[in-house]
Parts: structure tokens; C-alpha cells; sequence
């Protein structure tokens, strides 16, 4: 992988993952695109550079998953946000524990096409049943430990190739009774302990494959994952302000079907 591979996926990733469009299908596709064969080296830079993508969210909801000493019950609502993330994080957990070298068998080229089209109808379907209600959750700290369970559980859709994580958790927030932009920042949040395990499985996996050469790839494509995943959150949060997620759900149809078509 050059350098110029390293920059271009360093985007992609950053862009895509936490947008609802799958990152791990723009991943797939953009190193077809490449040429760049899947292979162990490409696998663990890619689960490496995630953790630029995590620390932009990090940075950015600072204030939310660090306690402030300042702030009158603070450690109280952060040690509580983190147990409705670990329950929120259970179901992912124990499936892919048990069931990912099942779900593996779905990680081809079609596959991830047929997915990613069927996200986008699901997407446009519920954002037009969707009616926003006075009695939804407009604050994540008032999420409750059932709907973060719930929200979790649609989470597990996203282990399969072409299903976005974000997507799935915030089409899963907004039916259990969140607003919007409090779905947003429940599935932002628990990307944190969702990737970070996710990364450390994927590097003891694959940390024969680790190549010392690699190390300046896999650094530039850390910088350039957190770079563009900060801007495109910032970005995000203030759509999802004005704007449905409509636009998205035809971006994924009419991307698989050109995907499907051109490669």
C-alpha cells in the first residue's frame, strides 16, 4: 500500500463512519477500486485507523464522557451514560463473540451491494413514518436502560457487510422514542466502546500480519481518518438539524447500483 492508498482510505474511513453509509462498504469498495487486495496487512490498517475516527468523537463529546469537577452531579450522569452504553453494547457483543465467523460468510462483493440498497429503502421508509413527538427523548442522559438495549440490539444488524453502525443505531433510536439528533448522539457515543473493542479484537487477530515497514502507511492514515471523521461529524450534527435522512437512504441505492453495475 502506498502512501497515496493510505491517504485516500484515511478519508473514506473517516467520512463514512460515522455517517449512515457504511464504512466498512466504502472500505471494501474503495480498495477494489484500488486494487489493493483484502488481505491481513489491509485488514489491520484498516482496523487501526478506526481509532482516528474514534478519537474525533472523543474530542468532540469531551465534555459528556469525561466528568466535570466543576458541574454539580457530574460523575453521577457520566458513570450512568457509560452503563446504558454497556448494556446498549451487550447484544453486539455477545453476537459477534458467538456468531461473526458465520457472519463472515457474507462478506463478499455482491453481498455488500445487495446490503447497502436494502439500508437505503429501510432509511427512506422509516423517515417517512416517522413523526416526531413532543413525549421523545430530547436529552441522551434521559435515555433508559431499556431503550439503550433496544438500540443495541440494532446495532447487531450493522456486523453485516453494507449495513452502517451509525445507521442502524440511529434508525434504532429514533423507533424506540428518541429524537433525532439524541439518536445521532446515543450512536456516536457508542461507537466509542463498540469500535475500541472491536479494534483491539481485530489487532490480536491479525498482529502477526503487522508489518514495521507499514507503520508511516498506517500513521498517515490515522491522521487523515481523524481529520476528515472530525470534520464530517461536525458537519452531520448540524444536517441532522434541518434535514431528514432521505437524502442518504437514495445516496445508498443509487451507489450500490452504480457500484453493482461499474465494478
Amino acid at each position: 500500500m502506498s502512501i497515496f492508498d493510505s491517504i485516500i482510505l484515511g478519508i473514506v474511513e473517516g467520512i463514512t463512519e460515522f455517517l449512515p453509509i457504511s464504512s466498512t462498504a466504502h472500505l471494501i469498495l474503495t480498495s477494489k477500486l484500488l486494487d489493493l487486495e483484502q488481505t491481513a496487512s489491509i485488514k489491520i490498517y484498516e482496523t487501526i485507523i478506526q481509532l482516528g475516527a474514534i478519537l474525533s468523537v472523543v474530542l468532540i463529546y469531551k465534555d459528556k464522557i469525561f466528568w466535570q469537577n466543576s458541574e454539580k452531579n457530574s460523575f453521577d450522569k457520566t458513570f450512568k451514560l457509560y452503563l446504558k452504553l454497556f448494556v446498549a453494547f451487550v447484544p453486539t457483543g455477545f453476537v459477534g463473540l458467538f456468531f461473526y465467523s458465520y457472519i463472515k460468510a457474507f462478506f463478499t462483493f455482491n453481498s455488500t451491494i445487495y446490503f447497502m440498497i436494502f439500508a437505503g429503502v429501510v432509511f427512506i421508509i422509516v423517515e417517512l413514518l416517522y413523526k416526531p413527538q413532543e413525549h421523545h427523548i430530547g436529552d441522551i442522559q434521559h435515555t433508559t436502560y431499556t431503550k439503550s438495549f433496544l438500540i443495541g440490539l440494532f446495532q447487531t444488524i450493522s456486523l453485516l457487510p453494507g449495513i452502517s453502525r451509525s445507521g442502524a443505531t440511529i434508525i434504532g433510536g429514533m423507533l424506540v422514542g428518541l429524537k433525532r439528533k439524541t439518536a445521532v448522539e446515543f450512536s456516536f457515543l457508542l461507537a466509542i466502546p463498540t469500535m475500541l473493542i472491536a479494534t483491539a479484537y481485530e489487532v490480536y487477530k491479525n498482529f502477526e500480519s503487522f508489518v514495521y515497514d507499514d507503520v508511516l502507511v498506517i500513521l498517515v492514515g490515522f491522521v487523515v481518518s481523524f481529520i476528515s471523521s472530525y470534520i464530517a461529524v461536525k458537519w452531520f450534527l448540524g444536517f441532522v438539524q434541518r434535514y431528514s435522512f432521505i437524502p442518504f437512504g437514495f445516496y445508498l441505492i443509487f451507489s450500490g447500483i452504480g457500484f453493482y453495475f461499474y465494478l
